[in-house]
Protein backbone atom coordinates (compact mmCIF):
# COMPACT_ATOMS: atom_id res chain seq x y z
CA UNK A 1 0.00 0.00 0.00
CA UNK A 2 1.42 3.16 -1.01
CA UNK A 3 0.87 6.00 1.44
CA UNK A 4 1.17 3.22 4.48
CA UNK A 5 4.31 1.92 3.02
CA UNK A 6 5.58 5.92 3.15
CA UNK A 7 4.88 6.15 6.62
CA UNK A 8 5.70 2.92 7.88
CA UNK A 9 9.01 4.01 6.13
CA UNK A 10 9.46 7.26 7.19
CA UNK A 11 9.10 5.93 10.79
CA UNK A 12 11.76 2.87 11.12
CA UNK A 13 13.89 5.43 12.33
CA UNK A 14 14.28 5.93 16.20
CA UNK A 15 13.99 9.37 16.24
CA UNK A 16 10.98 9.34 13.42
CA UNK A 17 9.37 7.36 15.94
CA UNK A 18 9.53 9.51 18.48
CA UNK A 19 7.73 12.64 16.62
CA UNK A 20 5.35 9.71 15.28
CA UNK A 21 4.69 9.36 18.73
CA UNK A 22 4.39 12.63 20.08
CA UNK A 23 1.99 13.43 17.66
CA UNK A 24 -0.38 10.78 18.76
CA UNK A 25 0.41 10.98 22.84
CA UNK A 26 -1.25 14.68 23.37
CA UNK A 27 -3.92 15.53 26.26
CA UNK A 28 -6.18 15.81 23.06
CA UNK A 29 -6.83 13.82 19.44
CA UNK A 30 -6.64 16.38 17.20
CA UNK A 31 -8.51 16.49 13.36
CA UNK A 32 -7.97 19.15 11.06
CA UNK A 33 -11.02 20.71 8.89
CA UNK A 34 -9.37 22.08 6.13
CA UNK A 35 -11.75 24.23 3.66
CA UNK A 36 -12.44 27.86 2.42
CA UNK A 37 -13.43 29.88 5.09
CA UNK A 38 -12.53 32.90 3.56
CA UNK A 39 -13.60 34.30 0.17
CA UNK A 40 -15.83 33.85 -2.56
CA UNK A 41 -16.33 30.11 -1.68
CA UNK A 42 -16.59 30.38 2.19
CA UNK A 43 -19.73 29.41 2.86
CA UNK A 44 -18.75 25.84 1.97
CA UNK A 45 -16.16 25.82 4.14
CA UNK A 46 -18.12 27.07 7.13
CA UNK A 47 -20.77 24.62 6.20
CA UNK A 48 -18.34 21.67 6.71
CA UNK A 49 -16.68 23.27 9.68
CA UNK A 50 -20.19 23.60 11.60
CA UNK A 51 -20.84 19.85 10.91
CA UNK A 52 -17.92 18.65 12.12
CA UNK A 53 -17.85 20.95 14.69
CA UNK A 54 -21.33 19.60 15.52
CA UNK A 55 -20.26 15.99 15.70
CA UNK A 56 -17.31 16.29 17.61
CA UNK A 57 -19.17 17.81 20.17
CA UNK A 58 -21.46 14.98 20.67
CA UNK A 59 -18.56 12.96 20.72
CA UNK A 60 -16.24 14.97 23.51
CA UNK A 61 -20.47 15.36 25.58
CA UNK A 62 -20.25 11.41 25.72
CA UNK A 63 -16.59 11.35 27.01
CA UNK A 64 -14.13 11.82 23.67
CA UNK A 65 -12.05 9.01 22.38
CA UNK A 66 -10.96 6.56 24.68
CA UNK A 67 -11.23 9.26 27.54
CA UNK A 68 -9.42 12.07 25.62
CA UNK A 69 -11.32 14.95 24.06
CA UNK A 70 -11.59 16.02 20.38
CA UNK A 71 -10.06 18.83 19.13
CA UNK A 72 -10.69 20.23 15.80
CA UNK A 73 -8.13 22.75 14.27
CA UNK A 74 -9.35 24.83 11.22
CA UNK A 75 -7.50 25.35 8.31
CA UNK A 76 -8.63 28.01 5.31
CA UNK A 77 -7.20 27.51 2.46
CA UNK A 78 -9.52 29.66 0.19
CA UNK A 79 -9.86 26.60 -2.43
CA UNK A 80 -6.49 27.60 -3.56
CA UNK A 81 -3.71 24.82 -4.17
CA UNK A 82 -0.89 26.57 -3.01
CA UNK A 83 -2.46 27.38 0.17
CA UNK A 84 -3.86 23.79 0.81
CA UNK A 85 -0.09 22.53 0.91
CA UNK A 86 0.50 25.61 3.11
CA UNK A 87 -2.28 24.13 5.72
CA UNK A 88 -1.21 20.96 5.20
CA UNK A 89 1.96 20.94 6.07
CA UNK A 90 0.87 23.49 9.11
CA UNK A 91 -1.85 20.00 10.22
CA UNK A 92 1.14 18.08 9.86
CA UNK A 93 4.32 19.60 11.21
CA UNK A 94 2.67 21.56 13.98
CA UNK A 95 -0.85 21.23 14.35
CA UNK A 96 -0.13 17.41 14.61
CA UNK A 97 -3.39 16.29 14.01
CA UNK A 98 -4.69 12.58 13.34
CA UNK A 99 -7.01 13.24 10.36
CA UNK A 100 -8.27 15.42 8.49
CA UNK A 101 -11.80 16.39 7.16
CA UNK A 102 -11.08 18.21 3.72
CA UNK A 103 -10.49 19.53 1.87
CA UNK A 104 -13.13 21.03 0.28
CA UNK A 105 -12.40 21.51 -3.36
CA UNK A 106 -10.59 18.94 -5.64
CA UNK A 107 -7.84 20.94 -7.22
CA UNK A 108 -6.90 21.64 -2.61
CA UNK A 109 -7.65 18.11 -1.80
CA UNK A 110 -5.36 16.61 -4.65
CA UNK A 111 -1.75 18.05 -3.77
CA UNK A 112 -2.69 18.52 0.33
CA UNK A 113 -3.85 14.37 0.56
CA UNK A 114 -0.17 13.77 -0.98
CA UNK A 115 1.40 15.52 2.32
CA UNK A 116 -1.49 13.83 4.46
CA UNK A 117 -0.41 10.38 2.77
CA UNK A 118 2.88 10.92 3.10
CA UNK A 119 2.55 11.30 7.08
CA UNK A 120 0.30 8.48 7.39
CA UNK A 121 -2.83 10.62 8.20
CA UNK A 122 -6.51 9.56 7.47
CA UNK A 123 -8.06 11.83 5.11
CA UNK A 124 -11.91 12.13 4.53
CA UNK A 125 -13.07 14.73 2.50
CA UNK A 126 -16.93 15.95 2.21
CA UNK A 127 -16.78 16.98 -1.06
CA UNK A 128 -13.98 16.25 -3.75
CA UNK A 129 -15.32 14.86 -6.27
CA UNK A 130 -12.53 14.29 -8.93
CA UNK A 131 -11.77 10.74 -9.81
CA UNK A 132 -8.00 11.73 -9.40
CA UNK A 133 -8.78 12.04 -5.54
CA UNK A 134 -8.53 8.41 -4.78
CA UNK A 135 -7.14 7.07 -8.14
CA UNK A 136 -3.49 7.58 -7.12
CA UNK A 137 -3.52 4.56 -4.70
CA UNK A 138 -3.01 6.47 -1.46
CA UNK A 139 -4.19 4.39 1.05
CA UNK A 140 -5.18 6.84 3.63
CA UNK A 141 -7.52 8.94 1.14
CA UNK A 142 -11.39 8.15 1.47
CA UNK A 143 -14.74 10.77 0.87
CA UNK A 144 -18.13 10.72 1.52
CA UNK A 145 -19.27 12.42 -1.56
CA UNK A 146 -19.47 10.86 -5.14
CA UNK A 147 -17.10 10.83 -7.87
CA UNK A 148 -17.48 13.11 -11.13
CA UNK A 149 -17.97 10.14 -13.79
CA UNK A 150 -20.87 8.86 -11.69
CA UNK A 151 -22.23 12.23 -11.64
CA UNK A 152 -21.40 12.62 -15.86
CA UNK A 153 -23.01 9.23 -16.67
CA UNK A 154 -25.95 10.65 -15.08
CA UNK A 155 -26.00 14.01 -16.22
CA UNK A 156 -25.72 12.85 -19.75
CA UNK A 157 -28.35 10.41 -19.19
CA UNK A 158 -30.47 13.14 -17.63
CA UNK A 159 -30.00 15.90 -20.64
CA UNK A 160 -30.36 13.63 -23.35
CA UNK A 161 -33.30 10.85 -22.11
CA UNK A 162 -35.12 13.38 -19.65
CA UNK A 163 -34.80 16.73 -21.03
CA UNK A 164 -34.17 15.08 -24.83
CA UNK A 165 -31.96 17.47 -26.10
CA UNK A 166 -28.78 16.80 -27.74
CA UNK A 167 -27.16 20.24 -28.69
CA UNK A 168 -24.95 20.71 -25.46
CA UNK A 169 -22.59 23.49 -24.88
CA UNK A 170 -20.37 22.73 -22.17
CA UNK A 171 -18.75 25.32 -20.48
CA UNK A 172 -16.08 24.98 -16.99
CA UNK A 173 -14.45 27.20 -14.58
CA UNK A 174 -11.04 26.21 -15.66
CA UNK A 175 -10.68 24.52 -12.25
CA UNK A 176 -9.87 20.81 -11.23
CA UNK A 177 -13.49 20.32 -9.88
CA UNK A 178 -15.44 22.32 -12.97
CA UNK A 179 -13.56 21.31 -15.71
CA UNK A 180 -12.76 17.36 -14.45
CA UNK A 181 -16.81 17.39 -14.64
CA UNK A 182 -17.55 19.04 -17.66
CA UNK A 183 -14.63 16.94 -19.12
CA UNK A 184 -16.19 13.76 -17.71
CA UNK A 185 -19.31 14.83 -18.91
CA UNK A 186 -17.84 15.19 -22.62
CA UNK A 187 -16.81 11.84 -22.31
CA UNK A 188 -20.17 10.36 -21.45
CA UNK A 189 -21.59 12.30 -24.86
CA UNK A 190 -19.10 10.92 -26.76
CA UNK A 191 -20.10 7.32 -26.17
CA UNK A 192 -23.75 8.39 -26.85
CA UNK A 193 -22.60 9.72 -30.43
CA UNK A 194 -23.24 13.32 -29.78
CA UNK A 195 -20.50 15.91 -29.33
CA UNK A 196 -20.95 19.53 -27.77
CA UNK A 197 -21.78 22.51 -29.86
CA UNK A 198 -19.30 24.86 -27.94
CA UNK A 199 -16.69 23.92 -25.36
CA UNK A 200 -15.24 27.07 -23.60
CA UNK A 201 -13.86 27.76 -19.93
CA UNK A 202 -14.13 31.15 -18.22
CA UNK A 203 -12.21 32.09 -15.19
CA UNK A 204 -12.69 32.02 -11.30
CA UNK A 205 -13.84 35.78 -9.96
CA UNK A 206 -15.18 37.03 -13.37
CA UNK A 207 -19.02 38.46 -13.53
CA UNK A 208 -19.24 39.66 -16.96
CA UNK A 209 -20.50 36.85 -18.88
CA UNK A 210 -22.51 38.51 -21.82
CA UNK A 211 -19.99 37.59 -24.42
CA UNK A 212 -19.86 34.07 -23.73
CA UNK A 213 -23.70 34.18 -23.60
CA UNK A 214 -23.60 35.94 -26.87
CA UNK A 215 -21.02 32.09 -28.19
CA UNK A 216 -23.48 30.22 -26.47
CA UNK A 217 -26.57 31.50 -28.48
CA UNK A 218 -24.36 31.42 -32.00
CA UNK A 219 -23.73 27.43 -30.94
CA UNK A 220 -27.96 26.78 -31.49
CA UNK A 221 -27.66 25.21 -27.98
CA UNK A 222 -30.48 24.27 -26.02
CA UNK A 223 -28.79 22.82 -23.06
CA UNK A 224 -26.15 24.65 -21.42
CA UNK A 225 -23.81 22.58 -18.89
CA UNK A 226 -21.70 24.21 -16.66
CA UNK A 227 -19.10 22.97 -14.14
CA UNK A 228 -17.84 25.16 -11.36
CA UNK A 229 -19.37 26.72 -7.91
CA UNK A 230 -21.92 29.66 -6.98
CA UNK A 231 -20.02 32.97 -7.51
CA UNK A 232 -19.63 31.90 -11.38
CA UNK A 233 -22.73 29.78 -12.37
CA UNK A 234 -25.21 32.60 -10.55
CA UNK A 235 -24.11 35.67 -12.74
CA UNK A 236 -23.73 33.57 -16.03
CA UNK A 237 -27.68 31.88 -15.24
CA UNK A 238 -28.66 35.78 -14.87
CA UNK A 239 -27.26 37.10 -18.53
CA UNK A 240 -27.97 33.75 -19.81
CA UNK A 241 -32.11 34.83 -19.02
CA UNK A 242 -31.13 38.65 -19.32
CA UNK A 243 -30.10 38.08 -23.00
CA UNK A 244 -33.12 35.75 -23.42
CA UNK A 245 -31.81 32.73 -24.18
CA UNK A 246 -34.04 29.98 -24.27
CA UNK A 247 -32.15 26.96 -22.66
CA UNK A 248 -31.71 24.58 -20.09
CA UNK A 249 -29.04 25.25 -17.84
CA UNK A 250 -27.61 22.45 -15.84
CA UNK A 251 -25.27 22.00 -13.62
CA UNK A 252 -23.40 19.74 -10.71
CA UNK A 253 -23.25 19.03 -6.93
CA UNK A 254 -22.02 22.76 -6.34
CA UNK A 255 -25.17 24.42 -6.87
CA UNK A 256 -27.02 22.46 -3.96
CA UNK A 257 -26.89 25.43 -1.53
CA UNK A 258 -29.66 28.26 -1.52
CA UNK A 259 -27.07 31.03 -2.48
CA UNK A 260 -27.42 30.13 -5.75
CA UNK A 261 -31.06 31.98 -5.58
CA UNK A 262 -29.44 35.18 -4.67
CA UNK A 263 -26.39 34.93 -6.57
CA UNK A 264 -28.34 34.13 -9.74
CA UNK A 265 -30.44 37.31 -8.99
CA UNK A 266 -33.67 35.80 -7.48
CA UNK A 267 -35.72 32.35 -8.15
CA UNK A 268 -37.22 33.91 -11.06
CA UNK A 269 -34.16 33.06 -12.94
CA UNK A 270 -33.93 29.51 -11.65
CA UNK A 271 -36.84 28.53 -13.80
CA UNK A 272 -35.36 25.52 -16.46
CA UNK A 273 -32.33 25.30 -14.36
CA UNK A 274 -31.21 21.87 -12.86
CA UNK A 275 -28.73 20.11 -10.90
CA UNK A 276 -27.13 16.87 -9.75
CA UNK A 277 -26.14 16.05 -6.06
CA UNK A 278 -26.86 13.12 -3.74
CA UNK A 279 -30.34 11.95 -2.94
CA UNK A 280 -31.91 13.85 -0.13
CA UNK A 281 -30.23 12.76 3.20
CA UNK A 282 -33.13 13.66 5.65
CA UNK A 283 -35.31 11.24 3.16
CA UNK A 284 -32.78 8.31 4.88
CA UNK A 285 -33.72 6.58 8.21
CA UNK A 286 -30.39 6.16 8.49
CA UNK A 287 -29.80 9.55 9.05
CA UNK A 288 -32.92 10.12 11.70
CA UNK A 289 -30.39 10.08 14.67
CA UNK A 290 -28.13 12.62 12.96
CA UNK A 291 -31.07 14.73 11.49
CA UNK A 292 -32.53 15.19 15.27
CA UNK A 293 -28.94 15.90 17.10
CA UNK A 294 -28.61 18.94 14.27
CA UNK A 295 -31.74 20.22 15.21
CA UNK A 296 -31.63 20.30 18.90
CA UNK A 297 -28.16 22.25 18.24
CA UNK A 298 -29.67 24.37 16.53
CA UNK A 299 -28.25 23.97 13.34
CA UNK A 300 -30.18 24.21 9.60
CA UNK A 301 -29.04 20.73 7.61
CA UNK A 302 -27.61 22.32 4.79
CA UNK A 303 -26.06 20.32 2.11
CA UNK A 304 -22.44 20.44 3.48
CA UNK A 305 -23.10 20.58 6.79
CA UNK A 306 -24.25 17.38 6.71
CA UNK A 307 -21.16 16.26 4.74
CA UNK A 308 -18.90 17.88 6.97
CA UNK A 309 -20.92 15.57 9.77
CA UNK A 310 -20.72 12.71 8.12
CA UNK A 311 -16.63 13.13 7.57
CA UNK A 312 -16.52 13.45 10.98
CA UNK A 313 -18.47 10.27 11.94
CA UNK A 314 -16.09 8.29 9.59
CA UNK A 315 -13.01 8.95 10.94
CA UNK A 316 -13.98 9.21 14.55
CA UNK A 317 -15.83 5.63 13.47
CA UNK A 318 -12.57 4.92 12.43
CA UNK A 319 -10.07 5.81 15.16
CA UNK A 320 -12.87 4.37 17.67
CA UNK A 321 -12.88 1.06 15.66
CA UNK A 322 -9.19 0.59 15.23
CA UNK A 323 -8.61 1.37 19.13
CA UNK A 324 -7.37 4.80 18.24
CA UNK A 325 -4.65 2.62 16.51
CA UNK A 326 -1.90 3.50 13.62
CA UNK A 327 -2.76 4.57 10.38
CA UNK A 328 -2.89 0.96 8.69
CA UNK A 329 -5.37 0.16 11.39
CA UNK A 330 -7.99 2.50 10.60
CA UNK A 331 -7.61 2.38 6.87
CA UNK A 332 -8.30 -1.48 7.61
CA UNK A 333 -11.39 -0.68 9.72
CA UNK A 334 -12.80 1.83 7.36
CA UNK A 335 -12.64 -0.87 4.28
CA UNK A 336 -14.01 -3.81 6.52
CA UNK A 337 -16.78 -1.76 7.84
CA UNK A 338 -19.85 0.62 7.13
CA UNK A 339 -20.51 3.63 8.74
CA UNK A 340 -23.89 5.11 9.94
CA UNK A 341 -23.64 8.70 9.07
CA UNK A 342 -25.84 12.11 8.22
CA UNK A 343 -26.03 11.31 4.30
CA UNK A 344 -26.75 7.55 5.08
CA UNK A 345 -25.04 4.34 5.86
CA UNK A 346 -21.75 4.47 4.05
CA UNK A 347 -19.61 2.07 3.54
CA UNK A 348 -15.78 2.25 1.03
CA UNK A 349 -14.20 0.06 -1.70
CA UNK A 350 -10.34 -0.31 -2.28
CA UNK A 351 -10.00 2.88 -3.78
CA UNK A 352 -11.89 4.83 -0.67
CA UNK A 353 -15.25 5.68 -2.63
CA UNK A 354 -18.48 5.32 -1.65
CA UNK A 355 -20.35 2.53 -2.46
CA UNK A 356 -23.51 2.84 -4.84
CA UNK A 357 -23.45 6.19 -4.31
CA UNK A 358 -26.48 7.64 -5.85
CA UNK A 359 -26.92 11.20 -7.87
CA UNK A 360 -30.09 12.39 -8.63
CA UNK A 361 -31.51 15.57 -10.20
CA UNK A 362 -33.31 18.56 -8.64
CA UNK A 363 -34.63 21.91 -10.03
CA UNK A 364 -36.16 24.86 -8.24
CA UNK A 365 -39.79 26.08 -7.64
CA UNK A 366 -40.92 29.20 -7.99
CA UNK A 367 -39.70 30.30 -4.27
CA UNK A 368 -36.21 29.17 -4.90
CA UNK A 369 -36.50 25.72 -2.91
CA UNK A 370 -35.15 22.72 -4.67
CA UNK A 371 -37.67 20.15 -6.07
CA UNK A 372 -36.80 16.78 -7.48
CA UNK A 373 -36.72 16.80 -11.42
CA UNK A 374 -38.48 14.69 -13.19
Amino acid sequence: MKSIGKFLAATSLAGSLLVASSAFSADTIKIGVAGPMTGANATFGEQVWTGASAYVNEVNAAGGIDGKQVELVKGDDACEPKQAVAVANRFVDQDKVKAVVGHFCSSSTIPASEIYADAGILTVTPSSTNPIVTDRDLDTMFRTCGRDDQQAVVAGGFILDTLKLDKVALIHDKDTYGQGLVDALKKTLAERGIEPVLYEGLTRGERDFNALVTKIKSSGATAVYFGGLIPEAGPLIRQIHEQGLAVKFVSGDALAQTEIVSAAGGPQFLKDVYYSSAADPKQDPDTAEAQEALKKANIAPDNYTLFGYASAQTIVAALKGSNNGEPQAQVDWLRNNSVKTAVGNLTWNEKGDVRDFKFVFYSFDDKGAPVAAN
